[in-house]
């Protein structure tokens, strides 16, 4: 599987992306084309003592940089020999199976949408990440900041979205897709979440969406649904409550831990188990979050993402690729459209 990966983009590149797909190509057998400037490149491999391109690396060579400050349309039309757009190209022209970046996340999406292009009949790509949960699965928060507004239209596209990710994706036979809402009741929220709450009720009266309804925000980080549907701004905060309360809880625990004597012998006794919920919680361990509604995947990875962060990406961008859902996406499309269209 080859993976193309943007060796401008981040805080930390060009060592970190550069660094992480060393590991990849190691650890996963992935065939990996680094984009960007290629002198930078060979210096970081010099830097860390390796003299020649590892097995299953190539370099890309890409002059340009797009900045975080960079307006997303004009990078797109400006930059086209950035290390981003060139990348993009490359996929969209097959000399790839998925992309990774850690660089703007308006300029990717805009990329991706412009030069990989979206689904046939996808109104608006959106990301979606996967987040661990108290039931020992993972749900799948759709969108989480792509669209700061949407339609209910958006918002039923997210939820057949959702479900076929979870299905081919996390393995989930019938994805439960949860309403992010203030309440339970089909009466809550505003006209977006009432209008858009009958259309996704009307998709799982028809047997298209498992939909199980409203669900509020305590109720995601437990399992309650696989996928909750969302405007991008609300999920953008339900994401970012849970980053922060999972950071929180974290440093509290620390905080017990070093207490005293007696606390200290305690972590002794459950350091494995305080490791792997670390482990669990930690966003270089997930990678980064695609962009799901494009016809390729385009994988986002964390703007500080260091060197595992960008492994790990790797591999969730050859997971990606692998469970390919565009056909089936273009499919269930034409099954949401209002059934009065269907008999036309």
């Amino acid at each position: 599987m080859k993976i193309i990966l943007d060796a401008m983009g981040g805080d930390h590149a060009p060592e970190a992306p550069v660094m992480g797909a060393i590991q990849a190509a190691k650890a996963y057998h992935a065939q990996i084309t680094l984009v960007g400037r290629g002198q930078e490149i060979l210096d970081i491999l010099k830097k860390n003592g390796i003299s020649d391109l590892p097995d299953g690396i190539q370099v890309a060579n890409a002059d340009d940089v797009v900045d975080m400050h960079d307006d997303p349309a004009e990078a797109v039309r400006k930059k086209k020999n950035s290390s981003m757009m060139v990348g993009l190209r490359m996929l969209s022209e097959g000399q790839g199976d998925a992309f990774v970046s850690a660089g703007s996340t308006g300029a990717l999406l805009s990329g991706a949408t412009l030069i990989v292009k979206r689904v046939k009949g996808v109104r608006r790509a959106a990301m979606g990440p996967a987040m661990p949960n108290k039931a020992g699965g993972k749900t799948i928060i759709l969108d989480c900041g792509a669209n700061a507004e949407c339609t209910p239209e958006f918002l039923l596209q997210f939820g057949l979205i959702g479900s076929l990710y979870a299905k081919k994706y996390l393995g989930v036979a019938d994805p439960k897709i949860g309403l992010l809402n203030i309440g339970t009741e089909d009466t809550k929220g505003t006209p977006l979440q009432k209008e858009a709450y009958a259309l996704l009720k009307d998709a799982g009266d028809r047997g298209i969406l498992n939909f199980v309804g409203n669900v509020e925000a305590r109720d995601v980080p437990l399992g309650a649904v696989d996928v909750v549907v969302c405007d991008g701004f609300a999920g953008n905060v339900l994401l970012k409550s849970i980053e922060g309360t999972a950071m929180f809880m974290g440093s509290l625990v620390k905080k017990i831990f070093k207490k005293n004597l007696f606390t200290g012998l305690g972590y002794l006794f459950c350091k494995s188990g305080v490791n792997d919920l670390k482990k669990m919680l930690d966003y270089r361990e997930i990678g980064g979050t695609p962009f799901l509604g494009i016809k390729k995947p385009v994988i986002k990875a964390h703007g500080s993402s260091d060197a595992l962060a960008f492994c790990n990406a790797v591999k969730q961008a050859m997971d990606a690729a692998a469970s390919d859902i565009s056909q089936e996406l273009e499919q269930g499309l034409a099954l949401l459209a209002p059934k009065e269209k269907q008999d036309d």
